[in-house]
C-alpha cells in the first residue's frame, strides 16, 4: 500500500474523527487515502480556521484535534491556531504536506524548513523521511500531544514519501501513561499548611479541566470550607452558583476577587498554568504560602515560590489532602461573594441602548441552558465575558487566554458543535474578530453545524481603545467600517438578526438557537462602560 494509506490507517488507529484543513498539491495522496476512511475531512476556507477548529476540538474533548495543510503558505497559515493550542494546553496534531525530499536541500518553489518553523510552538516537530517510520511518528505525535502539559505535535510529510510503497507495517498499539500517585509526604505537608491557615483560598486553573478533577475540587472546597476562584480558562470547574465560588480571576487591574487573594495567607493553586494569570499580579509582595497541586512541577518565578508542591494525579491529590487537612470552623466571609453576585446582576433590568456589556452577558446567560458552549473571541468583550459570564459547568465558556488570539470564536464554535452536536454552540465575538474568520460561516452551513454568532458591534478595536485611553487619555487608529451583518449573513444563506432595542436580545438568542442553522446576531454595544470599570476598580474598596 501507499505510505499515505498507512498514515491514514495510523490516524484511524488513534480514533481520529475529523481532520480540518484544505487540500493542496503536496498532500493529494493523503486526501485520496481519506476517501475510503472513517475519518471525516472538514474542508475549511482558511488554514487558520482549520487550526482553530482542531484547537477547540482538542480542548473540549481531551483528544487531539487534527488539522492539515499543504506546504509553504498553507503551512504558515496554520501557525496562529497551532501556537494558540500549544500555549493554551490543547492537544493538537498539525500535518503539512512538503515538497519532495529531492529538492529540500536547495532553494525551491514554496519550500520552507517547516520542522524548525513549528518547533518553537510545538512539543514535537518532525518530518517523515522514510515510509517505514510512519507508525512510530504518528504514535509518538499523539502521545506527546496528550501528555501533560498537552500541546501541539507537528508532522511534515514530503510528497514523494507519501507516494512511496510500504509493506509489512501496521499502526502501533495506543498506550497512555497513568498519572502517578502523589507522594504521601508531600500530601501531608500540604495538609499541614492548609490546616494552619487562617484565610486560605483556592485558585483553580485549566489543568483541573484537563484532569477531569472538577468534582474532586468541589468536594475538597466543601470539605475544608475554602473559597474558590478560577482562572478565565477554568470557568465552571465550580458552579458560579456555589456558595464557595468567587468567580474568575485574570484581569490585570485590581478586582473584587483580588480582595480574597490580598486577605489570604495560603493560596492553593490547583492545575494552574502560569500563562493564565501571571503571579506578580496576584502575589505582589511574595509573602503568602503557595501550595502547588498539579501534574507537573511549577514554573520558576520569583512570585511563585512554593511552600509545598504536590505532583501527580490532581483528583487523587485533592482527595488525599482533604483527608489529612483540618476543616476551617470559622465561616467563610460571604460579603465578598455577595458583592460579586450583586455586581453581575446590577444591570439585569437596564434598558439603555446600545446595550452595556454587563447587560449583554446577563441576557446571554438567561437565554442559554447551563450545558450550552460559549466560545469567546479576543477583544474588549473577552474581558467582560471572562469576568462576568456565570459558568455552571466546566468547558462551557471557552476563553483563549494563553496565546489569546483573535479569530478563534467562529471556527471554535463549529468545532464545539461537532464535538457535542446536541448542545448549543455560541460564538461571542467582536466585529473585528468576527471578520478575521467569518468565511468559515460557509463551512458551518455546508457541513450542517448550526451555530449562533453574537457580534458585539462598535466599529472599533475596542480593547485597544480601552488600553490607549487608560495610558494616554486618547485613542489612535482604531476605527473601521463594517458590512451590513444581516445582509452578510443572508449572502451565505445564514439567518441574520439586528438588535434594535435591549428587550430584543434574549428572545433573539433563543430564536437563533432554535433556528438550527447558522444565525448571526448584530448587537450594538456601549463600550463607554470600559473606562467606567477602570475607574471603579481603581477606587475599589474591599468588602471584607
Amino acid at each position: 500500500m501507499k505510505a499515505a494509506e498507512l498514515f491514514v490507517r495510523c490516524l484511524e488507529n488513534e480514533d481520529v474523527q475529523y481532520i480540518f484543513g484544505i487540500p493542496g498539491e503536496e498532500n493529494i495522496d493523503v486526501m485520496d487515502a481519506l476517501l475510503g476512511s472513517t475519518i471525516q475531512f472538514i474542508t475549511t476556507r482558511h488554514e487558520q480556521g482549520a487550526a482553530f477548529m482542531a484547537d477547540v476540538f482538542g480542548r473540549l474533548t481531551g483528544k487531539p484535534g487534527v488539522c492539515l495543510a499543504t506546504l509553504g503558505p498553507g503551512a504558515t497559515n496554520l501557525i496562529t491556531g497551532v501556537a494558540d493550542a500549544n500555549m493554551d494546553r490543547a492537544p493538537l496534531i498539525a500535518i503539512a504536506g512538503q515538497g519532495a525530499t529531492t529538492r529540500l536541500h536547495k532553494e525551491s518553489h514554496q519550500i520552507l524548513d517547516l520542522v524548525n518553523l513549528f518547533a518553537p510552538i510545538s512539543k514535537y516537530s518532525t518530518q517523515i523521511r522514510e515510509p517505514e517510520i510512519i507508525p512510530e511518528v504518528v504514535r509518538k505525535a499523539f502521545k506527546v500531544a496528550t501528555t501533560e502539559k498537552p500541546g501541539c505535535a507537528f508532522i511534515d510529510f514530503p510528497e514523494n514519501i507519501a507516494k512511496a510503497e510500504v509493506e509489512g507495517k501496521q499502526p502501533l498499539r495506543v498506550q497512555s501513561p497513568t498519572p502517578p500517585e502523589p507522594p504521601i509526604e508531600k500530601v501531608k505537608q500540604a495538609g499541614k499548611i492548609i490546616s494552619e491557615a487562617r484565610y486560605p483560598i483556592i485558585m483553580a486553573g485549566n489543568g483541573v479541566i484537563r484532569a477531569r478533577a472538577y468534582d474532586q475540587l468541589v468536594r475538597f472546597a466543601e470539605t475544608l470550607n475554602i473559597p474558590v476562584a478560577t482562572t478565565f480558562m477554568a470557568k465552571g470547574v465550580i458552579p458560579f452558583s456555589h456558595e464557595l465560588s468567587l468567580g474568575a480571576v485574570g484581569l490585570q487591574a485590581n478586582d473584587y476577587v483580588s480582595c480574597g487573594f490580598d486577605r489570604a495567607d495560603v493560596i492553593i493553586c490547583v492545575g494552574f498554568d502560569m500563562v493564565e494569570y501571571h503571579p506578580y499580579l496576584w502575589h505582589k509582595d511574595k509573602n503568602r504560602k503557595i501550595v502547588h497541586i498539579d501534574a507537573e512541577p511549577a514554573e520558576v518565578d520569583e512570585h511563585y515560590i512554593l511552600a509545598a508542591g504536590v505532583l501527580g494525579d490532581i483528583g487523587l491529590a485533592l482527595e488525599q489532602i482533604q483527608e489529612c487537612a483540618t476543616r476551617r470552623t470559622d465561616s467563610v466571609s460571604t460579603n465578598l461573594r455577595q458583592t460579586i453576585v450583586d455586581e453581575m446582576a446590577a444591570l439585569a433590568d437596564d434598558a439603555s441602548f446600545p446595550i452595556k456589556p454587563q447587560k449583554i452577558i446577563w441576557d446571554l446567560r438567561q437565554a442559554l441552558n447551563a450545558n450550552a458552549i460559549v466560545i469567546s473571541d479576543v477583544g474588549a468583550h473577552k474581558m467582560w465575558m471572562a469576568r462576568m459570564f456565570q459558568a455552571e459547568r466546566p468547558n462551557t465558556c471557552i476563553i483563549s487566554n494563553g496565546f489569546a488570539s483573535m479569530g478563534i470564536a467562529v471556527p471554535g464554535a463549529i468545532a464545539a458543535k461537532l464535538a457535542y452536536p446536541d448542545r448549543p454552540a455560541v460564538a461571542v465575538t467582536g466585529d473585528a474578530g468576527f471578520m478575521m474568520n467569518s468565511q468559515e460561516i460557509e463551512t458551518a452551513l455546508r457541513i450542517g453545524a448550526p451555530i449562533v454568532v453574537l457580534i458585539w458591534n462598535d466599529s472599533q478595536y475596542g480593547l485597544i481603545r480601552w488600553h490607549q485611553e487608560r495610558h494616554f487619555g486618547r485613542s489612535s487608529h482604531i476605527d473601521f467600517n463594517n458590512p451590513d451583518f444581516v445582509k452578510y449573513a443572508d449572502s451565505f444563506g445564514a439567518k441574520g438578526y439586528r438588535i434594535e432595542s435591549t428587550r430584543e436580545l434574549v428572545p433573539t438568542i433563543r430564536q437563533a438557537v432554535h433556528d438550527e442553522t447558522v444565525s448571526i446576531i448584530d448587537c450594538a454595544v456601549d463600550y463607554s462602560e470600559n473606562m467606567k470599570l477602570t475607574q471603579k476598580l481603581g477606587e475599589l474598596v474591599c468588602p471584607i
